[in-house]
């Protein structure tokens, strides 16, 4: 059996290997990623560090990088799917590791809140909503319209913004508004979460069986941008109030999480909502909590318009 220096050096010294060689070299240094990588560590790479290390640049050289070729996570052609290479220096080699790309984590997020909240019920159409199917013909929806807007190209994670608070008569197009803030939003990389309310407040009451109501909790209040839809149409209890809405709401403030809400009551007739549970307790004071809190993380604007829905 040939010694396998013996053989390398063979192939080194084979013209046809030196002419693909000096091919795949070339088409390793053409990647902008790799000279931004090699120009940033000058002071550390060599070339026999360079020539040692031309299988794992070759490796990279090849692979999508921050999502820039990939329309989609079903469609990474990354050796890892859903994951991104980053070169490093190991000793005297340039190496690879990989972490989750933007799509990957969105998506882990997604299905983490699938997982733990499986009932919440969101209408197909709301989450295919998008700017651009939304008709312009009711001045009354152009304000929530334009404001929504600015608020996805102001977006930035860790940046303190208000969400909104859609109110108006049924049928005006609030619930499709936040879809279409929710797929603007994905398409910066931002992931969201919007929760139809009366049904997640069915789901806690639910989870109080199996002991998931914190792991529960815990994905909703710190979702990057949450949407509670439909609030106030619920039943309301004083443990669903405070220790539930009251909960998510102190928690987002205090963080500073972008929130938004949709309701058919305005800020007053909510609060009247608020203040009287399904026993006929009148509880002032609570409401006026939530209230506060609803006011700090949103702005509110009426949606007004003919009803979609007839």
């Amino acid at each position: 059996m040939q010694n396998i220096n013996e053989t390398l050096k063979k192939l080194a010294n084979n013209q046809n290997f030196q002419e693909r060689y000096e091919a795949i070299k070339r088409q390793v240094m053409q990647d902008k990623h790799i000279k931004e990588f090699l120009d940033e560590n000058a002071d550390y790479i060599t070339r026999e560090m360079l020539d040692g290390s031309m299988s794992k640049l070759y490796e990279f050289s090849n692979q999508s990088k921050g999502c820039e070729d990939c329309e989609s996570l079903a469609g990474c052609k990354n050796m890892i799917k859903g994951y991104e290479p980053e070169l490093f220096i190991k000793g005297n080699f340039i190496d690879i590791k990989y972490d989750r790309c933007k799509k990957k984590v969105m998506h882990d997020e997604q299905q983490k809140n699938a997982r733990l909240i499986n009932s919440i019920f969101v209408p197909k159409e709301i989450l295919k909503a998008s700017f651009g199917d939304i008709e312009l013909d009711d001045a009354g929806r152009f304000k929530a319209i334009k404001m929504a807007k600015d608020f996805v190209e102001n977006y930035e994670a860790g940046k303190k913004q208000k969400g909104l608070f859609l109110h108006g008569p049924f049928g005006t197009g609030k619930s499709y508004l936040l879809g279409a803030i929710a797929n603007e939003l994905a398409q910066k990389q931002i992931s969201s979460l919007i929760v139809y309310v009366p049904e997640f407040f069915r789901e806690m009451k639910n989870a109080i069986g199996d002991h998931t109501v914190n792991d529960k909790l815990e994905a909703i209040k710190k979702a990057n941008v949450l949407m509670l839809d439909d609030i106030g149409a619920e039943t309301m209890s004083s443990w669903a109030r405070d220790e539930i809405l009251g909960t998510i709401l102190q928690f987002r403030m205090l963080e500073n999480l972008p929130t938004f809400f949709t309701s058919n009551f305005d800020l007053k007739g909510l609060e009247h909502h608020l203040t009287h549970s399904q026993r006929g307790e009148e509880e002032q004071l609570k409401a006026a909590r939530i209230m506060e809190r609803i006011k700090y993380l949103a702005e509110p604007v009426k949606v007004e318009g003919k009803n979609r829905r007839i």
